[in-house]
């Protein structure tokens, strides 16, 4: 059986990406589950950072001037750290990877993409670091390279801002 996908509508492009439900079931159903119930939906990537990442999920973003944007998490709470022997996925360019606050436990509904290779970030290397990749961009990672592309201003926070207006899960 196929995984799902989620395909992100936004105000710059759309693209698509694989949910690793098979590999990476608590952080993958999380994910789906939040999209489904339409909990993005109209949501800003509220940290952007070239070179690096572009980070979305926080409910307070739906507002981007919002101050509190980037601290906050889902309606159900926090989800169990997930690190399968099995699915030691790098965070790779284009990865969806679980943001937390670096206590265990700590991941919701924040996540981030990956623009480049954040080898350092995977949680199965030495260091601090522990985030868990769950998903891939399939398609439109011109689109994610144009979100990470744009003009920040304090606190990594886009000048103008870019909306998810809507993720549609498929196969699932």
């Amino acid at each position: 059986m196929a995984n799902p996908t989620a395909t992100f509508d936004t105000s710059l492009g759309s693209f698509t990406a694989e949910i690793y439900l098979d590999k990476m079931p608590i952080t993958a159903k999380n994910f789906i589950e939040l999209s489904k119930s339409g909990f993005y939906d109209g949501l800003h990537f509220h940290r952007v950072i070239n070179n690096f990442m572009i980070q979305f999920g926080c409910p307070y973003s739906k507002d981007p001037s919002d101050r509190r944007a980037g601290t906050g998490g889902p309606p159900h709470g926090r989800i169990q750290d997930e690190h399968p022997a099995d699915a030691k996925f790098s965070n790779e360019p284009g990865t969806f990877s679980m943001a937390n606050t670096g206590q265990p436990n700590s991941g919701g509904s924040q996540f981030f993409i990956n623009t480049v290779h954040n080898s350092f970030l995977d949680w199965f290397t030495p260091g601090p670091s522990k985030h868990p990749v769950f998903g891939k961009v399939t398609s439109g990672m011109d689109v994610v390279n144009k979100i990470g592309t744009t003009p920040t201003a304090a606190g990594d926070k886009p000048v103008t801002p870019v909306m998810v207006k809507k993720i549609t899960i498929t196969g699932a």
